[in-house]
């Protein structure tokens, strides 16, 4: 009975992850070491609240859920997350495919997305921004699907991206604004679809830690990071505690993190 209420908890704290996921695989990308309060804002429910606190390779997040605290740490390069429950001194590893937004200094967009086929095909200015174009093919059901994307070569953003359902992205810098205390560039985001609908979504872009330190996204959803706090990281705060115990993956735990 014991291990069936660990693994009733632990399968509602990987649904909690989708959550915070786009968070952590954005701050994974900055060579900076800081700690942060990631605030999730949506139009139905209050706010949800997590700690993070992130390295040069990996990101821890604590929060709370059903009154019971939980630790995620994320390895982004690693395509691997710990689940820790400190009340039941045991953790959870899960798999996932890394699909980073944001391309981190050290890696081409070829290497941030797996199994696909990339070709750089050139550079182009947008906007006065210097571009790499890249050509990415994708396979589905044995055929290719192909996209385009033009990657700011100082940002690391995609600028312009073109989808094979005729779906059109492009990005662009609409003014510069002090955000939660830093310095950072707004960005918009504009979605065009084959039927003619927009939609629309704001970013607040941090140009020292090299990542968005806010989101308005359609629908009333904000993400947002407050209280940064520039510091190395105890290189404890991203290891198991001694004393935990591992959990087996159930079958549908890596299913559901691959569905997100």
């Amino acid at each position: 009975m014991k291990q069936v209420n660990k693994m009733i908890v632990l399968r509602r704290l990987i649904l909690l992850i989708g959550l915070i996921a786009t968070h952590v695989l954005y701050a994974g990308q900055s060579n900076i070491e800081f700690s942060t309060d990631a605030i999730m804002s949506t139009p139905y429910q209050a706010d949800k609240i997590s700690k993070m606190y992130v390295s040069r390779n990996a990101v821890r997040t604590e929060y709370t859920i059903n009154g019971q605290k939980v630790i995620e740490i994320v390895y982004p390069e690693k395509g691997m997350a710990i689940m820790l429950n400190p009340v039941l001194k045991a953790y959870k590893e899960i798999r996932f495919n890394k699909k980073p937004d944001v391309i981190s200094d050290s890696k081409t967009i070829c290497e941030s997305i797996p199994n696909a086929e990339c070709k750089m095909l050139g550079h182009e200015t947008i906007d006065g921004r210097k571009t790499e174009k890249w050509q990415i093919i994708n396979y589905q059901n044995g055929r290719p699907v192909r996209s385009l994307h033009w990657i700011d070569t100082k940002r690391k953003l995609a600028l312009r991206e073109f989808y094979p359902d005729g779906t059109v992205v492009e990005l662009s810098m609409v003014d510069k604004e002090k955000m939660n205390g830093r310095d950072t560039e707004k960005w918009k985001r504009v979605v065009s679809h084959p039927d003619g609908s927009l939609k629309y979504s704001f970013q607040w872009y941090d140009p020292k830690l090299k990542i968005a330190i806010k989101e308005e996204l359609p629908g009333g959803y904000v993400r947002e990071l407050k209280n940064i706090k520039v510091a190395k990281q105890k290189a404890s705060l991203f290891k198991i505690p001694a004393g935990y115990s591992k959990l087996q993956n159930s079958p549908d735990s890596h299913a559901s993190r691959q569905q997100r």
